[in-house]
């Protein structure tokens, strides 16, 4: 439980770091927010099946992280998100211990222990947690003066 601690910790620190290092901050995307929200929910549920083997969700799993894909290019593309951009590609990193290097895993091995699954799922939604929090605590447009 303790390097899963650190693992998170050491997501929010980089995060951390990397705001501080930056000049700017995008500001609130509702599509942004929206995208992490529903990829967080797709991502868990696909998860909870990591325990059956691979093969029955390889179509969901490359489906996913195409939509995966498709979130850290939008976060790229937009101005000043050099943060969001940092967080996201943490998570879908296949060499670290969140999502992307959960997948890799549930593909190499084929199925994964319960007690795995239950403990990466937790890392996972507070590393989209932080996602979706971040991106929760920008600054809307409407509130620019």
């Amino acid at each position: 439980m303790r390097k899963n601690q650190f693992i998170v910790l050491l997501f929010i620190s980089s995060s951390l770091f990397v705001l501080q290092s930056c000049s700017g901050i995008s500001e609130f995307s509702p599509y942004a927010y929206q995208q992490a929200v529903d990829l967080k929910v797709e991502s868990l549920d696909l998860i909870s099946n990591a325990d059956q083997p691979f093969e029955n969700y390889s179509d969901e799993v490359n489906a996913l992280k195409l939509e995966l894909k498709k979130a850290l290019e939008f976060a790229k593309g937009r101005p000043d998100n050099e943060v969001s951009t940092a967080q996201w590609e943490i998570l879908l990193d296949e060499n670290k211990n969140l999502l992307g290097g959960f997948l890799k895993r549930w593909e190499e091995e084929s199925t994964l222990s319960e007690v795995f699954v239950d403990e990466a799922k937790q890392l996972i939604s507070d590393a989209f947690d932080s996602i979706i929090g971040l991106e929760s605590g920008k600054i809307k447009p409407s509130e620019i003066q």
